[in-house]
């Protein structure tokens, strides 16, 4: 028999007799119990079958029955179970306590604990503080802090086992730290980090934080962006100032921050200016380079060619303006000079260059007359070169008028004074140079020339007076004739004047010379800012010879007494261009008085010397002559006659009765005439209208009366006057002298 001796009494456990086994009630608290031949089986062992079991016997000793028994102590180990993790708090604020238990519901001691810690992202376990309450074991983070952040996992084990609990993760909040600002491109400078315009800066803000800060980016105190990275693509000069980035942990509320100056650097606009200028004395040159603006200003420098023949630095180092000075005798033309800038925005810097020469040739003057006249402007010009020619203009005494100026050199000088015949002396130099060179202007009147001083010309035709002038054509110089009466002669003055001009000359025409009109002396005049000339053309208008005298040899009517036939004849020598007939009534008539000579024919060839006339008024008895004409010259006229009667046949009675009649007129015209002659007075306008029509001698061209005047205002026809010297004919009244024939 096995009894089972715990705590108390023993209770049996399992008993055989003989080959009975007897199991007792309640023995499966044990586990699985079978006894065979006094050994106790025990499978599936359970805790309560830990203690002391008995084993009793009964055998025979000496013939009697001995009880024996024999004890043995069964510890039962009981394998750990799961152990499982309890935090006092699963998240907790940084500097607090937190407590983590491990606890197991069974298992044979003693338990062993140990602690296991994982950062949130991964990495190698670590073994924290460890602290052990009898079967439990707490693990005390007093203060927590942001290392126990993570998964914590507890593991217990004992003589049978051991066990890992599930991981349990402890959040520790904590944050936000002081922020920390990274600058990209790196370009670290006192007090802050700096940029070149036009590059791309990335500002990073990392502050630690649980949970992860909420980031904000102020540019001057304005908020201009959200987000841990800020990023500026091609930043500009504005962008500069100082950048803040703020930090704020949405859990606990809090919120901390830290600034960064960003400097922007930029280059100054456009790029360097090189220049040269030559020194007051003109016997050095200054090299200047100028490149202003910009952050911070361009450092600048010259090098160029030293006596030795390198090219060497020449100045020291400045900011936005470097300037060099070069002798001129030191300095040979045609050499070049270089101006290096360097700034942080730009990493190859920049350059300008300029190169001293002396331009060929020499200086150019020119005048000009301004604003109506009332002013000379003298220009000297001579362009080109590095640095610039310096013009000066002075008088012909050496003294300086103006300031002196480069390439042009202008000087205004006004009328008023007395500028004629005045020499003016431009004077340039270069600092290269070693003399200096200059050009003269003298300010005169323009000099004319024409091309005859005596024109002569026969009465009626053209005389063409030249004349032309040299120099002064940029002093507003002008040209123009004027008459024998002084006046000028102009495009609207007269028809009979014809002006033609060029830009040095100007021509005169006068058309249809006259003998006493157009003679004279012609002055043709220049006239510039400075003075005026001029030069007289005499015109000498000569008449053609006098025409040869004609005699009327035939005049006689037609049978209708419309027409006449007239011939004549010439005597002596002269040249004649052609023949004019005038006609006018022979005597006056009722309400009709006699008129001034008219033409008849005129334009008639020189080799004529017959004319049929036509046009009559066979009522009116009409006187003709004819004169001889050498171009505008007209010849003495011939004797006036009256057309013959056409020839006819009569009876002699009526030949008697005519001639009766005629000496019966004759008679009483001839006492009629003699009364009237004794009584002028009481008759005058008989009297001189019978005796001065008789008597007188008209010259040709001069009316009879008014009424003879108004026709001639009216367009009659008047021969041309004859020669001062030439005497007229008294018209012939009655019969032409050439008798009729049958």
């Amino acid at each position: 028999m096995w009894p089972l001796v715990a705590t108390g009494p023993p209770r049996a456990v399992a008993a055989s007799q003989g080959g009975e086994v007897t199991v007792a009630p309640g023995a499966g608290t044990l586990g699985r119990v079978t006894l065979r031949a006094g050994t106790l089986e025990l499978r599936e062992l359970r805790a309560g079958a830990q203690g002391r079991f008995l084993c009793q016997g009964l055998f025979p000793e000496r013939g009697r029955q001995r009880l024996g028994y024999h004890s043995v102590l069964l510890r039962v180990l009981v394998p750990v179970s799961k152990p499982f993790v309890r935090p006092s708090a699963a998240v907790a604020a940084e500097g607090t306590a937190v407590a983590l238990s491990c606890a197991v519901r069974e298992g044979t001691e003693p338990l062993s604990f140990s602690w296991q810690h994982r950062e949130p992202r991964g990495g190698p376990s670590v073994s924290p503080p460890l602290g052990t309450v009898g079967a439990r074991a707490e693990l005390n983070l007093a203060p927590a802090n942001r290392s126990h952040l993570g998964w914590y996992v507890c593991t217990v084990g004992n003589q049978v086992n051991s066990q890992a609990s599930e991981p349990v993760y402890l959040d520790i909040v904590y944050g936000p730290d002081a922020p920390a600002i990274t600058v990209e491109p790196f370009s670290p400078e006192t007090g802050g980090f700096s940029a070149g315009e036009r590059e791309d800066v990335v500002l990073s803000c990392r502050a630690p934080s649980n949970p992860p800060s909420r980031y904000v980016w102020l540019h001057n105190g304005s908020q201009v962006h959200v987000g841990q990275t800020y990023v500026m693509a091609a930043i500009a000069r504005a962008q500069a100032g100082t950048y803040t980035c703020l930090a704020e942990n949405p859990h606990l509320q809090t919120r901390t921050q830290a600034s960064v100056l960003l400097t922007v650097y930029y280059p100054p606009s456009g790029t360097p200016s090189c220049s040269a200028t030559a020194t007051t004395d003109l016997r050095a040159v200054a090299l200047r380079c100028h490149w202003p603006g910009g952050f911070p200003p361009a450092e600048l420098r010259w090098v160029g060619p030293m006596p030795s023949g390198d090219n060497e630095e020449v100045t020291g180092t400045s900011v936005s303006m470097a300037t060099s000075i070069q002798p001129g005798a030191a300095t040979s033309n045609g050499s070049s000079f270089s101006c290096l800038a360097s700034h942080p925005a730009l990493p190859r810097g920049a350059v300008c260059g300029i190169t001293l020469w002396v331009p060929a040739g020499g200086p150019s003057c020119a005048v000009a007359a301004t604003k109506g006249d009332e002013y000379v402007m003298l220009r000297c010009r001579w362009e080109g070169g590095t640095p610039a020619v310096t013009l000066r203009w002075q008088d012909a005494g050496g003294h300086f008028l103006g300031d002196p100026s480069p390439s042009v050199a202008v000087l205004v000088l006004s009328t008023g004074g007395s500028l004629r015949g005045r020499d003016f002396i431009c004077a340039a130099a270069h600092p290269l140079r070693a003399g200096g060179a200059e050009c003269r202007l003298r300010l005169d009147v323009p000099a004319l020339e024409v091309e005859s001083s005596e024109v002569v010309v026969l009465e009626g035709g053209e005389a063409r007076l030249a004349c032309r002038r040299h120099g002064g054509d940029n002093l507003g110089a002008t040209m123009a004739w004027y008459d024998p009466r002084e006046r000028e002669v102009t495009a609207g003055t007269a028809t009979k004047y014809h002006l033609e001009w060029g830009q040095t000359w100007l021509n005169l025409t006068v058309t249809d010379a006259e003998w006493l009109r157009d003679a004279g002396t012609y002055r043709c005049a220049a006239t510039n800012t400075v003075g005026s000339a001029s030069l007289a053309v005499r015109l000498r208008v000569e008449r053609y010879p006098a025409p040869p005298n004609v005699t009327i040899s035939k005049l006689r009517y037609t049978r209708a007494r419309t027409e006449v036939r007239l011939q004549w004849r010439t005597h002596g020598n002269g040249n004649l261009t052609g023949f004019v007939v005038q006609r006018r009534p022979a005597k006056k008539l009722p309400r009709r008085v006699a008129g001034l000579w008219e033409t008849a024919a005129g334009d008639i060839e020189p080799e004529s010397r017959d004319r049929r006339l036509g046009g009559l008024d066979p009522a009116v008895l009409y006187a003709f002559r004819v004169l001889a004409v050498n171009h505008r010259t007209a010849g003495h006229p011939s004797e006036v006659q009256t057309p013959a009667e056409p020839p006819f046949e009569a009876y002699p009675a009526v030949t008697g009765a005519a001639v009766v009649g005629m000496l019966v007129a004759t008679a009483a015209t001839l006492l009629a005439a003699h009364c009237i002659a004794r009584h002028r007075n009481a008759l005058p306008r008989l009297h001189d209208l019978l005796f001065r029509t008789a008597g007188a001698q008209e010259p040709v061209g001069v009316p009879d009366d008014a009424e003879s005047a108004a026709r001639t205002e009216d367009g009659a026809g008047v021969a041309p006057e004859p020669p001062p010297d030439a005497s007229t004919e008294p018209p012939v009244n009655g019969t032409s002298t050439e008798a009729a024939t049958p």
